[in-house]
């Protein structure tokens, strides 16, 4: 399948704000808004942005018509998921992109927004995983906004290096990117928003989980077949990991290796992509060359 690209952002052109999943508010987005407003862009802040339902940003019903509204709006060039939570899987199956197929433009998150990333990619277009506006002025993040920065505006990737890891096997492979959150693609495995691996370079990263759970989502991704064609593996930040009062005795890396290791291609630990201020933007169904050796991995 031939991936498609939305054109790259001009300045003066519009864009959306908008939050399927966990609410927030305009205040929080202020900094944001202004980053923007300086980068050329006029902001439109959805519906969703002002919606309170319990944790979520809206009931459901409220945060897909917001979601359907600007895929649906002409005049709108991107749509910027402001934060993750959860919820984003609650709306997807209602989302018509047929409009959007015909004029495709970028959407952009991650986290829970790794339903999107492998939703339009399964549709056969490309959208970035990368830093979202409620996160755009954490400290250290000042990378993470530059890159996300080049990938609306249709710049040059920036090279990503990750240091040399014990856990790296070494190789070089060439393939689209496809992943995001583990516990998500876990998730969404059988449903209308699984995109294929197969020949692509997987990139994985979490938040929060307790290191059974790595494990049983691993094992899960194994089973299910899903590892068996990959071109390579990208192990991003999987951040403030939790184990239980009887420890379960391996890290996340050693977890992810026992699976990865019982194939051929390579993989890299430790890339900057994921919950930490360090969160360069990948362009999800962008070709890319993954080279892991001795001194390290590249990925451009």
């Amino acid at each position: 399948m031939s991936i498609q690209f939305p054109p790259a952002l001009r300045a003066g052109q519009r864009v959306a704000l908008v939050s399927p999943a966990r609410k927030i508010s305009a205040a929080e987005l202020a900094p944001a808004i202004e980053t923007l407003t300086a980068w050329g862009l006029e902001v439109v802040l959805g519906e969703s942005i002002a919606g309170d339902h319990h944790q979520f940003a809206g009931d459901d019903t409220l945060r897909r018509r917001d979601f359907q509204q600007q895929l649906d709006d002409p005049s709108i060039r991107a749509i910027l998921c402001a934060r993750g939570g959860y919820g984003t899987a609650r709306i997807v199956d209602g989302l018509d992109f047929t409009g959007f197929s015909a004029h495709p433009k970028w959407v952009a998150g991650f986290s829970d927004i790794t339903v999107l990333n492998t939703h339009l990619l399964a549709l056969g277009h490309a959208s970035i995983h990368g830093v979202m506006p409620v996160l755009f002025h954490q400290a250290g993040g000042e990378m993470a906004l530059e890159s996300l920065r080049r990938a609306l505006f249709g710049e040059a990737a920036q090279l990503i290096e990750a240091p040399a890891h014990p856990l790296n096997r070494p190789g070089t492979a060439t393939g689209a990117l496809v992943g995001g959150n583990l516990s998500l693609l876990h998730t969404i495995t059988s449903t209308a928003s699984q995109a294929s691996f197969a020949g692509r370079i997987l990139f994985l990263e979490d938040l929060d989980e307790y290191l059974y759970h790595i494990d049983r989502m691993m094992l899960h991704l194994h089973r299910s077949g899903q590892l068996a064609g990959l071109a390579g593996l990208v192990v991003g930040h999987f951040s403030d990991m939790r184990d239980n009062t009887i420890p379960f005795g391996t890290t996340t890396a050693e977890i992810i290796d026992s699976y990865a290791r019982l194939y051929d291609f390579p993989v890299a630990y430790g890339f900057p992509i994921g919950h930490e201020a360090e969160n360069v933007a990948l362009v999800v169904g962008q070709t890319v060359r993954l080279a892991v050796d001795g001194s390290g991995a590249l990925l451009n």
